[in-house]
């Protein structure tokens, strides 16, 4: 197990993602008990989005554009703590803890969530330049719907899915089309999670604490 090897504590580098987008709903998973182990999870001290300075930029302009078009983006998380990681990979030892199974992962073995890379031993969330999240429709004042929830892990959360409905594919293209065009790439079996492609610490693993008192350090 590696991800608390060679990490970084420096946040210099890092912006409160709420001062970069204002209007941004943030609603961070790992904080609460209501995610896929069922316990707040290590590092996550406050409910706030930290990221890089360059990915906030980036993200700013997504917010601005699916504002004019009647939407705000709504983030489960952002920058992740190593010890976080290390949080989820300690869990995956304990074969018996699966209460939250049948919310996050009910077709699939636990173990198989680190076989088929929903879960690894380094994030790419910890090198601070990767954003979960949804659209929130303001007309509607609920989330689009995507198909299935964040961290639902199945094949139906793979981006391009088709046991949805064409309208929630089309939702999730849109998603991924705005995105991608300001700089972030989509991976294969999660429509909410981004990277962006120029990211300013492609090689470094940061462990700071996700709290604004990290950035005064």
């Amino acid at each position: 197990m590696s991800s608390l090897r060679n990490t970084e504590m420096d946040a210099s580098g890092f912006v409160l993602l709420s001062d970069f987008v204002p209007g941004i709903i943030q609603e961070i998973r790992y904080y609460s008990t209501y995610n896929f182990i069922g316990e707040r999870i290590d590092g996550y001290e406050e409910p706030i989005a930290l990221l890089t300075k360059e990915a906030a930029r980036a993200l700013k302009v997504v917010a601005g554009e699916m504002n004019a078009q009647g939407y705000r983006l709504k983030v489960f998380d952002a920058y992740r703590p190593a010890k976080a990681v290390r949080h989820f990979e300690l869990w995956g030892i304990e074969d018996l803890d699966l209460k939250m199974k049948s919310f996050f992962y009910p077709d699939i073995e636990k173990q198989e969530l680190f076989q088929r890379g929903y879960i690894s031993s380094r994030s790419a969330h910890s090198r601070g330049s990767t954003i979960d999240l949804t659209l929130f429709d303001m007309q509607t004042g609920k989330e689009v719907d995507m198909g299935s929830p964040f961290d639902y892990f199945s094949e139906l959360s793979h981006p391009d899915c088709r046991k949805i409905t064409d309208e929630q594919f089309e939702n999730r293209m849109f998603l991924q089309r705005a995105m991608t065009r300001n700089g972030f790439l989509p991976i294969d079996c999660e429509w909410w999670h981004f990277e962006l492609e120029n990211e300013p610490y492609p090689d470094t693993y940061f462990d700071f604490p996700v709290s604004q008192e990290s950035l005064k350090r």
